[in-house]
């Protein structure tokens, strides 16, 4: 049993970052950081049950849209078939150990059998797995070199090509990655840092109530968690249906030119590297507003989206304080 995640207590702004990544996938995941024993994990993979149902050609190994990328058994049966069977299935959180090897992730190709019968058959790994779905890496800062290497390679292209002797598969690779991370224990390599689309700092909580309310509610899902997830059924059902709710209002949510100098306003201001920054704060902005049951996107959306998108992209001078970000992304809003 899974503890449920509208049973968490309090850090809004991490369960709001990641449903925002559930309305919209293309916001590019999530980084969570913070001290140890901040219910981190916890809320990752909560957020698993509440997931709604994509659409994938049916029992492919990798989900893939069957009106968008293939990968190439499923190009060959549409070349055969000229069609391709749909079926309904639930996304999904996939987790990434820490000691994963490469060929684990990105999967491999049997040469033994391709040279006694002449076909290709390909091994799936955790890249297949993750596949419009989301990727899930605890202490993402302690991942090996070569393997943030190859991350970095899927996020950026969408696919996952594996070469062996002369002999190549490909499939699609579009994952909403999620990762924490102690600070404390290390940093983040910046090319990896700037994929991630929204990042949140999380702490323990000082108010003595809320921290009551934290063991009670551990206790009460340790001595029985059936019972316990079934008295949060109601509260779990009707966030899974807001969520699937915003998902289709997404798409009639104008980002007028108004809502779009503000955004640039801010990022210009800040001075930040490239436009990722712009992109991900607009989607953000969008995605708020739709889990806002809004039609249009108000101040109050960019304000919140800018912290979320824009935190761990700011520039930080020598011995400057964490906290001053914050300041400089309220003083680029005021002058927007």
């Amino acid at each position: 049993m899974i503890f449920p995640f509208a049973a968490l207590v309090n850090q809004d702004e991490m369960k709001t970052a990641l449903i925002l990544n559930v309305i919209d996938p293309s916001i590019g995941g999530l980084l969570i950081m913070g001290e140890k024993g901040t219910g981190k994990s916890t809320a990752v993979r909560a957020l698993a049950e509440l997931l709604p149902e994509m659409d994938a050609v049916k029992d492919c190994p990798f989900a893939c849209d069957a009106d968008g990328m293939l990968c190439s058994d499923c190009r060959e049966m549409l070349a055969r078939d000229g069609h391709l069977h749909r079926e309904a299935r639930k996304m999904r959180v996939v987790e990434l150990p820490l000691g994963v090897t490469e060929d684990r992730l990105v999967g491999t190709l049997d040469i033994e059998h391709a040279i006694r019968r002449g076909e290709k058959r390909f091994e799936p790994g955790i890249l297949a797995d993750a596949n419009r779905n989301f990727l899930y890496v605890d202490e993402v800062n302690l991942l090996e070199d070569h393997i943030v290497d190859l991350l970095l390679d899927s996020a950026a292209m969408g696919v996952n090509t594996v070469e062996r002797e002369g002999i190549s598969f490909v499939h699609p690779s579009r994952f909403m990655l999620v990762g924490t991370m102690n600070p404390e224990e290390g940093d983040l390599r910046p090319q990896l840092l700037d994929r991630f689309g929204l990042c949140v700092s999380v702490t323990s909580l000082r108010d003595i109530k809320q921290r009551v309310e934290i063991l009670k509610r551990k206790s009460s899902f340790d001595a029985d968690p059936e019972a316990f997830c079934s008295a949060w059924a109601h509260e779990q059902e009707a966030l899974a249906a807001r969520i699937v709710s915003a998902r289709q209002l997404l798409a009639s949510i104008a980002t007028d030119d108004r809502v779009l100098e503000k955004i640039v306003t801010v990022t210009a201001a800040l001075s930040l590297d490239g436009h990722r920054a712009d992109i991900v704060m607009m989607k953000a902005a969008r995605a708020l507003a739709a889990f806002r049951g809004l039609s249009t996107i108000g101040p109050d959306e960019i304000r919140d989206a800018s912290w979320l998108a824009l935190r761990h992209r700011l520039k930080r001078l020598p011995f400057e304080d964490a906290g001053a970000g914050r300041d400089k992304v309220a003083a680029a809003l005021a002058q927007a």
